[in-house]
């Protein structure tokens, strides 16, 4: 039974990853990005995974803190965002695959999710036993997995805008790594406060999780219109194509 367990537990930590990546591959609707190089991004973002664990271990011997807000932001969204936002400029940034703007929501989403998938899988498996698991990989369905595919695209949005708009270039990069690093420690700190304070003091847990969900869906608010603007410019640039060619 412990094999079939494995395979359940596996399968519920992999399952949102490629639900969000089948999710994100069909909005791509003008032209489609080469199957290797999804491939390549999903890797490089598990690879971001190596290169966390040595920046993170950076920050704490410069700087040890044990407050919620240090975890939050010191441990989790300011270093995880880094590094794969330096996978993506590492592979993607000058890549000629990357000639449109939704590309950029692709492929940060993508590095997000190979991140995200290993984290994951981490997790549930670090549970000790297979209900532990389970609902581990429950509550990350349905937070943590879309919690780095929402940070992709935001991410991907603003190296979208960096990449085709030379003249504030520099501006939009620093976008693309803030926001992320913002989003995601918020993300966080909300999330571990409410735990924290939910055994403690009820009432203030309970007020912290409607502020956590409320942040949640407004995340997720921004991410949809991120992508419907990006789809839109994208459609723009194809527009602009026929008629420089006709």
């Amino acid at each position: 039974m412990g094999i079939i367990f494995d395979i359940i537990v596996l399968a519920l930590a992999v399952a949102p990853v490629i639900w969000l990546m089948r999710y994100i591959y069909k909005k791509d609707k003008y032209e489609k990005e080469p199957l290797g190089m999804l491939v390549k991004a999903f890797i490089f973002g598990i690879f971001a995974i190596p290169m966390d664990i040595i920046v993170v271990g950076i920050i704490n011997s410069i700087w040890t803190g044990q407050m919620v807000f240090y975890s939050a932001f010191w441990e989790a969204g300011i270093p995880e965002e880094f590094c794969k936002w330096s996978m993506f400029m590492l592979i993607i940034w000058r890549n000629r695959n990357f000639n449109e703007f939704f590309d950029g929501i692709v492929y940060a989403c993508f590095i997000s999710l190979g991140f995200a998938c290993i984290e994951n899988i981490m997790y549930v498996f670090g549970a000790g036993s297979f209900f532990g698991s389970i609902g581990i990989g429950l509550t990350r369905a349905l937070l943590s997995v879309p919690g780095h595919f929402l940070f992709g695209v935001l991410m991907g949005y603003y190296l979208a805008l960096a990449k085709f708009d030379p003249q504030n270039r520099s501006k939009y990069l620093i976008y693309s790594l803030i926001i992320p690093m913002l989003a995601h420690g918020v993300f966080d700190y909300i999330l571990m406060l409410t735990s924290s304070l939910s055994e403690g003091i009820p009432f203030i847990g309970t007020i912290l999780l409607v502020a956590f969900i409320y942040f949640d869906i407004k995340l997720w608010k921004v991410g949809v219109r991120k992508i419907n603007e990006m789809q839109e410019a994208t459609r723009n640039q194809h527009i602009n194509r026929i008629f420089k060619n006709s």
